[in-house]
């Protein structure tokens, strides 16, 4: 019975860890989204882009 609570805890926390991994990668995409939409042109665009995936 404790090795099997212990390998659902192993799953849980599984779970939870790839839950929280998907609330930050939103979180992350819609700070980038609003630091691409605030630009006040296409060259500045391109410019942050280019060091959005230089970062990358």
């Amino acid at each position: 019975m404790l090795i099997y609570l212990i390998s659902m805890g192993h799953v849980l926390f599984a779970y939870l860890n790839e839950c929280v991994g998907i609330v930050l990668n939103r979180a992350e995409h819609g700070r980038r989204d609003a630091y691409l939409a605030s630009c006040a042109d296409i060259c500045e665009l391109e410019r942050r882009m280019r060091a959005i995936e230089s970062d990358a």
